[in-house]
């Protein structure tokens, strides 16, 4: 492994992968063999692992591109340098490994590229592994085969890595990835790293170890990626770009209510909350500071909370400073100013889920009028069709067919006084919509994926799933088709309900790998009436 820090996962794997090689000098049985499977498959979900990590690194440095590219490129193109350093070394891996299964299994490369060490018939060949990796009539100590030039392409890697990262760095960056003679149990005494690794071992231990030389490749591309990130500031004064902000929710307040406001900079220490206080600024020094001793804000994370009750109506304006301690223990004062505005009341019309009215269900949607009591309140709909239903206490349900023309609908708000009923202001508009669409869900596919044959007998049927929507909607399936190729004879199956039917199922059991199997034609019950949507295609494998 890399310098980096081992998960206790990744601890493990390596104190099995150790046992299972000292084992296989020893001729220990085919079950050690399938251990080995379990071990290149653990690998292979802590490189995914790494994927993701390294994706997350990446993001990060394309963020910090796009906020700063003067600063930010030169790091970047590094990154970028690192990324393409790993993904090359890494295909080199592949591309052994793919050309292992070609001989072993006898596959044509598209397979070969995709194919899994649990389905290889010869896990103990051991003959083909050193041919390719050693070299034909070669032995370990003097390896012509992929080893060799595997050998050189890992250590020009490290070169090349450590290279992109400060000088000030390197001593302390540990990519791992050792090409070193290693000391061999069977032969009791030091060899060469080719021999030690692929001179006459069967396939199962060859394929572990180009999955942990891959697992280093990523493991050294993130500590590397990690590193570069970090120069991004590194010569940074840690608070030389600080600016005082204030962030409300909304600076158009009705007299009577609260005005809220977060007050912040927009870095700070995790350990050390800034002293925020509200006062006038004293215009006539050079450093700002609060005129008196000003009124402080609670301070939690960082971030100032500062809360008002509003009053007189119009404009209002507050300032005061934040005091942050500096790196040298002096206390640095950065000023700010917020404003807001005071509005007498009005009515409100606010959907409490989305911004649009769904057809065919219950829409909520809370209505008050600022001084108006809920059951003075009265509200319609016009400009479509559809009904409202009073809920109590301003709460709302409004269901539509349809819009107007425009596919608009207008919800009109009254309130009740001693001259009889007045608009309390003008129509609200709300678009109207279908609820979208779900998409059929078939042994879990959906759109389109491979599926294990076992799984395949835990179908019940498919379900539609909508994905991501602000109601939790049921979609009844009405009818659908399954169809697949059985025997060079493409055969379909219709189907009533979610469920499958027995000859559905008669054609599951015909499937074979690779068999695509296709659901279609699929009808659901939607909150307007029947409605077809996407069905999936399957890929046994």
């Amino acid at each position: 492994m890399s310098g980096g820090k081992e998960t206790p996962r990744q601890k493990m794997i390596g104190m099995m992968y150790l046992v299972l090689t000292a084992l296989l000098a020893l001729n220990v049985s085919k079950e050690i063999l399938n251990a080995f499977v379990i071990i290149e498959e653990g690998l292979n979900v802590t490189n995914t692992n790494f994927d993701n990590k390294n994706g997350i690194l990446y993001s990060k440095f394309q963020k910090a591109y796009e906020e700063n590219k003067v600063k930010t490129k030169p790091w970047f193109d590094k990154a970028q340098t690192a990324k393409k350093l790993s993904a090359d070394l890494c295909g080199y891996v592949d591309e052994i490994k793919s050309e292992l299964f070609m001989r072993i299994q006898k596959l044509p490369k598209d397979v070969a590229d995709t194919f899994q060490l649990r389905n290889l018939d010869s896990k103990d060949e051991n003959n083909i592994p050193t041919e390719i990796l050693i070299g034909a009539g070669a032995d370990g100590e003097h390896a012509t085969g992929k080893a060799r030039e595997l050998k050189e392409k890992i250590e020009k890697f490290k070169i090349d890595m450590k290279a992109l990262v400060p000088l000030d760095e390197q001593k302390n960056l540990k990519l791992g990835l050792s090409t070193e003679e290693m000391y061999n149990i069977g032969d009791e005494k030091m060899v060469k790293w080719e021999a030690n690794l692929f001179e006459h071992n069967p396939a199962a231990a060859v394929f572990s170890v180009l999955a942990k030389i891959k697992n280093d490749i990523k493991n050294a591309e993130s500590d590397v990626v990690t590193l570069l990130l970090k120069s991004i500031d590194a010569g940074d004064f840690k608070f030389d770009a600080i600016d005082a902000k204030v962030v409300a929710p909304t600076s158009y307040i009705l007299a009577g209510e609260e005005y809220t406001a977060d007050i912040f900079v927009s870095a700070h220490s995790s350990t050390q909350d800034p002293e925020i206080l509200i006062g006038n600024i004293d215009t006539t020094t050079k450093v700002a500071k609060i005129v008196g001793t000003g009124t402080p804000v609670p301070v939690t994370a960082g971030v100032g909370k500062y809360v008002v009750t509003t009053g007189a109506e119009g404009d209002q304006e507050y300032s005061g400073v934040i005091n942050v301690k500096a790196p040298d223990g002096s206390v640095k004062p950065y000023p700010f100013h917020g404003k807001y505005t005071v509005a007498k009341p009005s009515m409100a019309v606010s959907p409490t889920k989305m911004n649009v009215f769904y057809i065919g269900v219950p829409n909520p949607v809370d209505i008050s009028v600022a001084g108006v009591a809920p059951l003075d309140v009265q509200a319609t709909m016009s400009g479509g069709v559809g009904t409202i239903a009073n809920k109590g206490q301003g709460h709302y349900e409004v269901t539509v067919k349809s819009g107007d023309a425009k596919g608009m609908i207008m919800v009109n708000v009254s309130k009740k006084t001693k001259d009889g009923a007045k608009s309390a202001g003008p129509p609200v508009p709300f678009r109207v919509k279908k609820v979208p669409s779900p998409n059929a869900s078939f042994a879990g596919v959906v759109g389109d994926g491979p599926v294990n044959k076992a799984d395949l007998q835990a179908v019940g049927g498919i379900i539609p799933k909508l994905e991501d929507f602000v109601f939790d909607l049921k979609f009844p399936v009405i009818s659908w088709n399954m169809s697949m190729n059985i025997n060079g004879l493409f055969v379909d199956a219709p189907g009533q309900g979610p469920g499958l039917t027995s000859a559905m199922r008669d054609m599951l059991s015909k499937a074979k790998k690779g068999t695509k199997i296709l659901i279609e034609d699929v009808r659901v019950m939607a909150p307007e009436g029947p409605r077809k949507i996407n069905g999936c295609v399957i890929k046994v494998k």
